[in-house]
């Protein structure tokens, strides 16, 4: 059953289980969210559910932004998210889902963009090795090096490495498993580190994996 919800990165911290093992854990506020759009095969061509999540002023947001709200009769929201779920087509536009559409042990794939590193040069960003620092290698240790023949193919083919902006893209870190759930507090507990800084937006899924 494919499962899914908004949420937030709350921070790190670890639970410690019945053999006295501390399991490294970071919670995520996960919803509640609420069905804004609903999606089916006669006019869509394919079942889906658009869940809205986080509370935004609606100064905050563009007028087809706030007349889409409008349309489904839902408060304004920050964050919008389209999903494939099952039992789509028996949601209803406002209908709430919560934490608690998952259960502790569930694998799921967690979605954010990671921590933004600004400018960095092939040895940070790709892991590259510095030139040779004796025998006149000059002041260019931590250059990309050569890129190529000058003649033929007389150009830099795509996807060579090179300094340029790093972090700040989308990662999906795969099967995840849920530790803790708080359903009062719309806390999920997931084990290990998930992409982003503290307070950022992340999507939960079934993972695609077989566990």
């Amino acid at each position: 059953m494919v499962k899914a919800i908004i949420g937030k990165k709350a921070g790190m911290t670890r639970i410690f289980n019945e053999l006295g093992r501390a399991i490294p854990v970071t919670v995520i506020e996960a919803g509640p969210c609420v069905v804004v759009q609903k999606k089916i095969p006669e006019k869509d061509g394919y079942s889906a559910v658009q869940l809205g999540f986080g509370e935004v002023a609606e100064k905050r947001l563009t007028k087809p932004e706030s007349g889409h709200l409008k349309k489904a009769g839902v408060a304004p929201k920050r964050h919008l998210k389209e999903f494939k779920l099952d039992g789509a087509n028996e949601m209803n536009v406002g209908d709430e889902i919560s934490a608690d559409v998952f259960a502790e042990g569930d694998k799921v794939d967690v979605t954010g963009t990671s921590k933004g590193k600004g400018f960095a040069g092939v040895i940070k960003r790709f892991g590259a090795h510095r030139t040779p620092t004796s025998h006149g290698g000059g002041p260019v240790h931590r250059h990309a090096g050569s890129m190529g023949s000058g003649t033929d193919p007389a150009k830099i083919f795509k996807g060579k490495i090179g300094a340029g902006h790093m972090g700040a893209e989308q990662v999906t870190v795969q099967n995840l498993e849920i530790v803790k759930i708080d359903k009062e507090l719309n806390l999920i507990a997931v084990r290990g580190a998930i992409p982003g800084p503290r307070g950022s937006v992340v999507y939960l899924k079934n993972t695609v994996k077989n566990a």
